[in-house]
Parts: C-alpha cells; structure tokens; sequence
C-alpha cells in the first residue's frame, strides 16, 4: 500500500508539472473581445479587458487607497497599479512635464458586457466632487477614440483636479492587460478631450450639454473613419469635418449655444482623429454608436447607475468559467486516483468522511496489524490528496473553502 501511495505521489507530480503550466493562461486570459491585430489593420485598434483593474495616480498616498477602493467600489478581483508622469507622457503626451506628484486621479476599470460601449462615473471623495472640468461623457467618448470599447470606468480624487490625466490610468490598464496601446490614438483622443472643454466650461449650467456635444463629436468622428474606409484617396477636407459638425450640433439641439472659436477648436481635434490609426479601424466604426448612445441623454456624474457597477453578465461569466474548469480539473485528477467527486471543491472532505465511516464500520468486528495499516495509509492518502488539491488551488488563487 505505502508503495502504491508513492506511485501516486509521482504520478500526481508529473501530471501537475506537465499540465499545469500550459493550463493556467488559459484561466487567467479569458477573452471577453480584443481586436488585436497588426496596428496598421483595419480592424485593429478597438479593445476590451479581460480582468478588472484599479490604478492609483502616483502622487496619490498609499495611506488612502483604502478610502479610494470603498469610493471607486473594488475589491480583492481588481488588479492595482499607480500611474505615473511618464505613463501620462506615454499615451498623452510625450511633451508635458507633469511629475508624478501631479498625478491625482484614479480610476477603475472592468469589462463591459458586448455592446455596452463606454460607460463613466465620477464619484465624490468625502462628499466633494473634486474632478473639477473634465466631465462623465467627455471621458467615454474619449475613451472610445482611443480604442477602447465595453468597459465600465469610475473616476475619482482625493483632492481637487481637472481630471485631464485620469484616463492615463485606463491607458495603462488595458496595456498591462496585453493590448498593444497606439500613442497616436491616445494622443489624437486627448486633442478631442481638450477641445471640448471650452465648450463644456462655457454652457456649464446646462447639465444635457456634455452629452450632445459629445453625441454629435461622435457622430462626426463616425462619418470620417467610414468616409476614410471607403476611399482612403478621398479624405474629408477640414471645411468637410466642420460641416459635419454644424450639423450635428444642430441635429443634438446645441448649434446656438456653441461658438465658432470652439467648433474650430473641436474641427481641429478630429482633423487630428482623421489621421489616427483609429479612424481607419471597422470595429471603431461599428461599436462607436454604443457609446454615442450612453452619453447622449446622460445628465451628470453616473452614466452606470447599476448598484454594482464592475458585475457586467460577462465578467461574471468569465469568473464561472474559470471556477467551473478547475472543478473539471479535479475531477480528472480524482478519476485517476480512483477517488469520487460531486463536482465540489469540498469533495476531498466529503470523501474523508466516507473513508472515515467506511474503515470503522469493515474495522468494527476485528482490528488487527494488517488492517491498521491499512487505515494508516488510507489516512495518509487521504492527506496527501488534501496538500495535493490545496496547492493546485494555491497555483489558480483560489481559497481553501
């Protein structure tokens, strides 16, 4: 028995030494959607996570994180990181001379169901909105441009600040995420979010206008990727792109309420959007109407208003789907020990029990040597299972209960 209980030890160590290692990228990077092409394809540069992400700006105090976590509603699945100046020179822009004590904002980020778009809120910290320009639907739109699409993003600071370099930290996330970040859209979508903001600052007492001038930015960005699709010889002109504009700010009810200075500044912008790798991008054509349709009857701070912001159908999809394979997993492993399942993480215990109850009742009648080393070793398979199963789960960070 002692021999056999070796055999099984072995045996268990190579299949785990052999398995494992392939296996575990395929729990840790279930796709929700990526399009993750070549940067120069058409259908490159629109993306999506694959796990959920918190970042601290780095001028940020550890001390805090805690109050940031219970604003920003994370917990233990989320990812952390810190964005820093240079993160912010990466994909914004590579002329600031921002310090990393000026960066203030943190997000966080988890993946949207398909279709979803960009959603955004702005949350109070102790009260006090202290993201002071930078509005709610600027963000998603801006977010969209860049190549980002089915995400849910919350936004908030310790203390006030324009809120210019809180999508840095969403930059970063989907990079570490595996995504390939093109610094020319990021940087041709900040150009939009800067041009808007006089616009936005001027009709500041209509709470309705960020999300049309938004609605009819994006409107507009449409119109060019599709018209460069179409005939890539055949570009809009910068008289096309502000003609564009005019009519969708008419078509969004705010033609009146914008001036010329700031429509030339937004023209400028998505003459610059034009040029990006973005707009030459089918899924950004495809998916763009999803947020135009968040942001353009969005009043306000919170455009998700689910009571549990990052618990997308997906998400929680993708979390069943790893705990459900690693059950097949054990299962499997049980199989060639010979050892039953129910299907439960808890079945190493359920079949202690049964082991127990068994080995008393045939032990009742007569106890002799041989039968007490067999329960000796039984036991001791038992608990060799028990380490076995605990350190498989220790590898897939899964808990012990």
């Amino acid at each position: 028995m002692k021999s056999k209980n070796i055999i099984k030890i072995v045996t268990g160590t190579i299949i785990a030494t052999t398995i494992i290692s392939p296996v575990v990228p395929v729990i840790q990077n279930i796709s929700v959607f990526a399009d993750t092409t070549n940067s120069n394809s058409s259908n490159s540069n629109t993306h999506t996570l694959n796990s959920a992400y918190v970042v601290y700006g780095s001028g940020v105090s550890s001390d805090i994180y805690s109050s940031l976590n219970d604003v920003l509603q994370t917990d233990s699945s989320f990812k952390t990181m810190t964005a820093t100046a240079d993160d912010y020179r990466k994909y914004i822009n590579n002329n600031s001379n921002t310090t990393n004590a000026a960066m203030i904002s943190s997000v966080a980020i988890a993946p949207g169901d398909p279709g979803s778009g960009v959603k955004v809120n702005i949350k109070n910290y102790n009260g006090e909105n202290n993201i002071t320009e930078v509005t709610a639907q600027q963000y998603a739109m801006v977010a969209q441009m860049a190549g980002v699409t089915d995400v849910s993003i919350v936004v908030t600071a310790n203390r006030a600040v324009s809120g210019e370099s809180a999508l840095t930290g969403v930059y970063k996330a989907l990079a570490t995420d595996g995504v390939n970040i093109n610094s020319e859209n990021t940087s041709a979508a900040n150009n939009v979010l800067d041009a808007t903001q006089s616009a936005i600052d001027a009709n500041k007492d209509d709470k309705s206008y960020p999300g049309k001038l938004m609605a009819a930015v994006g409107d507009v960005s449409k119109q060019i990727a599709q018209q460069k699709q179409d005939d890539s010889s055949n570009l809009a002109t910068k008289q096309d792109i502000q003609d564009m504009l005019n009519k969708a700010l008419e078509k969004r009810g705010i033609a009146d309420t914008t001036n010329q200075t700031q429509i030339t500044q937004i023209v400028n912008a998505l003459v610059v959007f034009q040029n990006a790798p973005i707009s030459s991008s089918k899924t950004y054509v495809n998916t763009v109407d999803d947020t135009i349709n968040n942001v353009k009857n969005s009043t306000g701070n919170l455009m998700n208003k689910a009571k549990n912001w990052a618990n997308s159908e997906k998400f929680g999809q993708t979390a069943e789907e790893a705990k459900g394979w690693f059950a097949k997993f054990t299962d499997w492993i049980k199989g060639i020990f010979g050892q039953k399942s129910d299907n439960s993480t808890d079945t190493d215990t359920n079949t202690n029990e049964s082991s127990n109850t068994t080995s008393s009742s045939d032990t009742s009648s007569v106890i002799d040597d041989s039968s007490s080393n067999e329960n000796t070793d039984t036991n001791n398979s038992e608990n060799w299972w028990t380490q076995f199963t605990n350190w498989i789960k220790g590898l897939f960070g899964q808990n012990n209960n």
